[in-house]
């Protein structure tokens, strides 16, 4: 370890150095989050150019089932080699895979190359927070995580948009093209900003079985998904072995993690009640908004008769007033005693919300729509905040690349099922399209209805003053 490290090791870092290595970190996160979304609005024209719609959704699926697996993995690396060494390896997978992707021929390897873009997608959105955690408090953290909350929903708001533009004036591929730009800036900015970033390496195993394990029943999961009901019948001999099979896998992933010396994601975190009520929050929580930002433009497209471009305009107001309320969140929660009053408030507007727009889905108003994703943004903008301090507050400083490659797996775990349960919702449902939306919309205000009650489970501790 050089110098700066162990100096940086032993001394606290002021506000100017923490924010360059925070703003370091931003267009990683902006990559990562905006990969997510991007695709939303490009769909049917991908599809009627490569002759094959009803695969549509492994593009979304594919890439977060990568991303996913591979969470868990970066946080070990990073606990072990340091955070900027698992950064650049992220940075150039995601590369490879949006390189295959802009020179994909058919829908088949497009899936493919998606897979990659995702292995390294998954260390771009989710190694911010753990930096973020090395340097700043649980305290201080609101003080900095406005600059993360506004880079990750808008790239994920104006993924939708932009897609949509590139889609229709130019071509699908400039998506993946204009990708290649944006990570070799981001692989130049990390390696300048992130010198001065602390180092507290330990020794890791990396559990590639558990790995493994995940991976395959969760593909098997999603393919069942995909294929029931929309090509097959639910109870056909395919689909039962498909998640029959996901079942056996997910009992021994279960068995792995109880019985690995060191387990993909630590049983011992989860063991803290603030720990798994802090997971399944931000997992129900993110997974909504996800489902949200994939299917509403589908949503306007189908039932309200939008362009790609307009409907991915449509949603940028979820993006500006959820950034505004992540904003206003971030510098109140953190000096404010009863730190979950403000979330638990906000959720409620958010599910009131999201309800609404299932009641009104066949006939909305564009203008009531737009307020409508305005109460859902300011309700969901405190929750990501309130769930990062609280795990942060509660695991060891050794155990936080780990802590939050966990959080981040299970959320993009249960972002990646929605997204394949809400297109099992819509596919079938051709002739009726707005009553397919209706019951995805229920489901989504289920989900966030589910993070309020994990709020409201969570003990209150004392925030730590010390990163």
């Amino acid at each position: 370890m050089d110098a700066l490290a162990d100096l940086t090791k032993i001394r606290r870092l002021t506000h100017r150095e923490t924010r360059l290595i925070v703003l370091g970190m931003l267009l990683p996160v902006f990559i990562g989050s905006l990969d997510q979304t991007i695709l939303a609005s490009a769909l049917p024209t991908i599809g009627r150019d490569l002759g094959n719609a009803h695969d549509l959704p492994w593009l979304i699926t594919a890439y977060l089932l990568a991303s996913t697996a591979m969470i868990p993995l970066y946080g070990k690396i990073a606990d072990i080699h340091g955070r900027a060494f698992a950064l650049r390896i992220a940075i150039a997978v995601h590369l490879a895979g949006s390189l295959i992707c802009a020179l994909a021929p058919s829908m088949l390897l497009l899936i493919a190359a998606r897979a990659v873009q995702g292995v390294g997608g998954g260390g771009l959105a989710s190694l911010g927070m753990v930096v973020l955690g090395d340097v700043a408090a649980p305290r201080e953290r609101g003080r900095y995580f406005a600059y993360f909350a506004v880079t990750y929903t808008t790239a994920g708001a104006c993924g939708p948009a932009l897609g949509g533009f590139l889609a229709d004036h130019l071509h699908w591929s400039a998506i993946f093209w204009l990708n290649l730009p944006l990570g070799l800036a981001a692989l130049w900015v990390t390696t300048v900003l992130l010198r001065g970033l602390p180092r507290h390496e330990r020794r890791h195993r990396l559990d590639v079985i558990g790995a493994i394990l995940i991976v395959a029943a969760s593909v098997s999961f999603m393919l069942g998904l995909n294929l029931a009901g929309a090509r097959l019948p639910w109870g056909s001999p395919v689909v039962l072995a498909l998640f029959t099979f996901a079942l056996i896998i997910g009992a021994l992933f279960v068995l792995r993690l109880v019985t690995a010396p060191e387990p993909l994601i630590p049983v011992a975190i989860l063991l803290d009640p603030v720990v798994r009520c802090s997971f399944i929050a931000n997992a129900c929580g993110w997974a909504a908004i996800v489902g949200l930002n994939i299917f509403l433009p589908s949503y306007l497209q189908s039932v309200a008769g939008l362009s790609p471009t307009d409907a991915g305009l449509a949603l940028m107001v979820l993006m500006v007033t959820l950034n505004i309320s992540a904003g206003v969140a971030s510098g109140v929660v953190c000096r404010m005693r009863h730190y979950k009053r403000l979330p638990i408030a906000a959720l409620v507007v958010a599910i009131v919300a999201v309800v609404t727009l299932a009641w009104r889905a066949a006939s909305l108003d564009l203008w009531w729509f737009e307020i409508l994703l305005i109460l859902v943004g300011a309700g969901f903008g405190p929750l990501p905040m309130l769930t990062q301090v609280a795990l942060q507050n509660a695991v060891p400083r050794h155990q936080l690349g780990i802590s939050f490659g966990s959080m981040n797996f299970f959320r993009s775990l249960l972002g990646t099922i929605i997204v394949a349960v809400f297109a099992a919702i819509v596919l079938p449902g051709t002739d009726d399209a707005a009553q397919s939306y209706v019951a995805v919309f229920l489901a989504d205000a289920a989900c966030i209805a589910i993070a309020l009650i994990a709020v409201l489970a969570m003990a209150e501790r004392p925030l730590q003053e010390e990163p």
